[in-house]
């Protein structure tokens, strides 16, 4: 069994004003952000399903508009968005619906206040490739077809040894808080922090 490994690291946690002109153009509102903040990757939750993004040469370019043809993921529109993150190894901003309106913040690692922390890399569906376009792969899982199309680069060799394996992986940074009556121990706030394959487990370098 790994040891959950805790470090410490500076992290700031700041508001991110949302302007009512967001939900004319969301993509690009996103795209403003990414570039502010060095973000480069979105994953998006909206009532229809979930859409995986990439930040390229200054346009989000969408598991979307990489699978057109496929029923993989709706169109990026505020009208059925519930929440978006967009994230680095750096930073994340994360985005939702609340009280019909949005709200954002923004968490930056190396300033602000001195915090512990802990990383873990969650697997993601999907047991098998069906394609590979603009830098997304598009996996499916099981019988029930859970299909998604993050934006990694994976090939058929990643697949083909085990039919129940799930390679994806999704590395998730949680922050740690102490009571200061109980003294007890608490995830207080958690981030993305990027997604791969897990070849990439142990290979991260330390903020």
């Amino acid at each position: 069994m790994k040891i959950r490994q805790i470090k410490e690291i500076q992290r700031q946690v700041q508001p991110v004003t949302v302007e009512a002109a967001f939900e004319n153009s969301v993509a690009d509102w996103l795209v403003r952000q990414a570039q502010d903040y060095g973000l480069t990757t979105m994953l998006a939750h909206a009532d229809d399903g979930v859409i995986w993004g990439r930040i390229e040469q200054g346009r989000l370019l969408t598991s979307r508009d990489a699978f057109p043809e496929e029923n993989v993921s709706p169109v990026l529109r505020a009208l059925t968005l519930q929440q978006v993150r967009l994230f680095s190894p750096e930073a994340e901003l994360l985005l939702w619906r609340a009280n019909g309106g949005w709200q954002a913040r923004l968490i930056v690692d190396g300033a602000g206040e001195a915090v512990e922390f802990f990383d873990e890399w969650q697997i993601l569906w999907g047991t098998r490739c069906e394609a590979i376009q603009e830098g997304f792969t598009l996996v499916a899982d099981g019988a029930l077809e859970h299909r998604h199309a993050p934006p990694v680069g994976l090939s058929d060799s990643s697949f083909a040894s085990d039919e129940n394996r799930r390679p994806l992986r999704l590395q998730v940074r949680h922050y740690l808080e102490t009571d200061p009556d109980s003294g007890l121990v608490r995830v207080a706030l958690s981030r993305l922090v990027r997604v791969s394959d897990e070849t990439q487990i142990g290979k991260e370098q330390d903020p």
